[in-house]
């Protein structure tokens, strides 16, 4: 069926929405935007699916959530029954839309027979992963676009340990929501009746206590929090998303009490009126926190995403102004306090173990090392992160101590299986109390850092590239890489070529080594003076990323090193 014919019966639907309705007659005076809502499904993959609200078969709307909670049902359909019973936990965040796609992604289920556990009101993603595992849930669903701009949403799916669903089972899953061929055909029971019948299930204040009383046991050094906590000065802000009930309780329950929630942004906002991006990785993101932070003389500043499943944070200069950190700069600064004052404590096992994505910094590794803990590299995207902890408890193999990715996300405790801001958010400020104690601030502890273990820098380029063009210039892009593989970069030899796609890491001798990752679209190239480049296509956004990483003996080198190296990358691109 051509994009054509499926629009024309989006538009003689009589049933169809009357804000889509009012939506699609003003899109149909545009036909490149037309084309590009009806080309094509909005893809389901392992990280479910993310796109831009509005009418179409490509856009998130009732009907593509309808039509992914269908497949989803049918996959719990070849289940057991006291599978099926377990059911499916079920949040949202503050975005346009997110309550609605909640409820018939519930009502969908409830067609299928089987319960839901609603939440009454948004909440935080790591709180959904908790609520699996707390409900003893089958699945879960998180209707969130993350951190992307405010015409956006999104549909996370995770399994029964609280993680996103691992390839093989989203694999399972996407087979069946691609199954359902017509996404205004799938049937749904009403709110009412499935209510009366038990099928949907309101679920909140019991579930925050438990995932609270957990979040306790962040905390590594209680005796420091309770004596720092009255002194250190934080801004908290939640860039108008989930994570101020949460994180407001999550600090006061540690001990912190000379806090402030930055109060523009504590409103929940799915229009995110006060920021550009409300993004933490965005600098312009931290504008009103870094006014606030001035005024209040903050030690530190630090922002959670509209899930509150990302943190990002800035930190005092000796000038009095702040600096916004780098995702790879907080997991170092983690890193070393985590394995730092579990050794203080006597609490450091001989098999304690850190977890990173391939395309994160090697700096927490270099540090893991020094105190003789290990670290396992897994593919982008939690889920893997998720994996090893899973495996880890399976047999007992080796002790988790912290995971992280680049992008802003961290886990310090496994009760839940995703990235957790709550959590990042109580470690950083102990963190921050840590250096108060020695008179010092997160910035001179990073300096201790680079200086002990030399200077660590890293950039990721992201390249949007939207629409029909856009996804075949991406597609493109990675070909050329991989057909004419570059034997250099700024004049810095490859020595190692790792294709996770192809599951090969060539060496310059011509040795071959076999990867034991699962595929996966991403290439990366190890240069003679241990740099790297590695580059994927996002999976949930129409962007391909390179990420730079290098180290020298000093931040000046360190510079000037990623300099050279994005300048080669843009002369690749261009």
């Amino acid at each position: 069926m051509s994009w054509e014919q499926v629009y024309q019966l989006w538009k003689e639907n009589e049933n169809l929405e009357s804000h889509l309705k009012e939506e699609l007659s003003v899109l149909a005076e545009n036909k490149t935007e037309l084309e590009d809502a009806f080309y094509a499904p909005l893809e389901f993959g392992t990280a479910g699916m993310r796109g831009i609200l509005g009418p179409g078969i490509n856009r998130m709307n009732i009907y593509t959530i309808r039509q992914a909670t269908e497949g989803l049902a049918r996959f719990m359909d070849t289940q057991d029954p006291e599978t099926k019973r377990r059911g499916v936990a079920i949040a949202y965040d503050c975005r346009h839309f997110s309550p609605e796609f909640a409820m018939e992604a519930a009502k969908t289920l409830a067609k299928h027979n089987i319960p839901s556990f609603v939440f009454e009101s948004l909440r935080p993603t790591p709180e959904l992963s908790f609520a699996v595992r707390y409900l003893k849930a089958f699945t879960g669903i998180m209707i969130t676009a993350s951190h992307n701009p405010a015409n956006y949403n999104g549909y996370k799916v995770y399994g029964e340990d609280g993680g996103q669903m691992p390839p093989a089972d989203a694999d399972a899953l996407t087979k069946f929501v691609r199954e359902v061929a017509n996404p205004l055909e799938v049937e749904v029971l009403s709110e009412e009746e499935a209510k009366h019948s038990g099928l949907i299930n309101i679920i909140g204040e019991e579930v925050d206590r438990a995932y609270l009383e957990q979040v306790k046991s962040v905390t590594i050094n209680q005796a420091l929090v309770d004596e720092m906590g009255k002194e250190l000065k934080l801004v908290f802000t939640p860039l108008h998303g989930t994570g101020k009930m949460l994180g407001e309780k999550a600090l006061k329950q540690a001990g912190f009490e000379k806090f402030v929630i930055e109060p523009s942004q504590a409103v929940a906002d799915p229009n995110f009126s006060t920021v550009k991006s409300p993004n933490p990785e965005e600098h312009s993101a931290f504008e009103y926190a870094m006014k606030l932070g001035q005024k209040e003389d903050a030690d530190v500043l630090i922002a959670t995403d509209p899930d509150a499943d990302r943190l990002g944070a800035a930190v005092r200069l000796p000038d009095g102004s702040y600096q916004v950190l780098t995702g790879n700069q907080i997991g170092a600064i983690m890193t070393k306090y985590i394995l730092t004052a579990h050794k203080e404590a006597g609490t450091l096992q001989a098999n304690a173990t850190i977890v990173k994505s391939i395309v994160s910094s090697e700096l927490p590794a270099a540090i893991a090392k020094s105190f003789g803990a290990t670290t396992f590299n897994v593919l982008t995207g939690f889920k893997f992160i998720a994996e090893k902890i899973q495996q880890f408890e399976d047999t007992g193999s080796n002790t988790f101590m912290f995971g992280f990715e680049e992008s802003y996300g961290y886990l310090v405790k496994s009760f839940v299986r995703d990235k957790d801001a709550i959590q990042a958010l109580v470690l950083l400020a102990e963190v921050a109390a840590y250096y108060k104690k020695q008179g010092k601030t997160l910035y001179d502890g990073l300096q201790e850092i680079f200086e002990e273990y030399g200077y660590y820098a890293e950039k990721t380029i992201s390249v949007t590239l939207s629409g029909l063009e856009g996804a075949a210039k991406i597609k493109e892009m990675m070909a050329t890489f991989r057909q004419a593989a570059p034997t250099e970069f700024a004049n810095i030899p490859v020595a190692i070529t790792e294709d996770f796609q192809a599951l090969t890491k060539v060496f310059v001798s011509g040795e071959k080594e076999a990867l034991t990752t699962p595929p996966s679209n991403v290439l990366k190239y190890t240069l003679a003076d241990e740099s790297w480049i590695a580059v994927r296509p996002s999976g949930t956004e129409p962007k391909i990323k390179f990420y730079i990483g290098v180290k020298a003996d000093s931040s000046t080198a360190a510079n000037q090193k990623i300099a050279d190296l994005k300048a080669a990358i843009e002369a690749i691109t261009a």
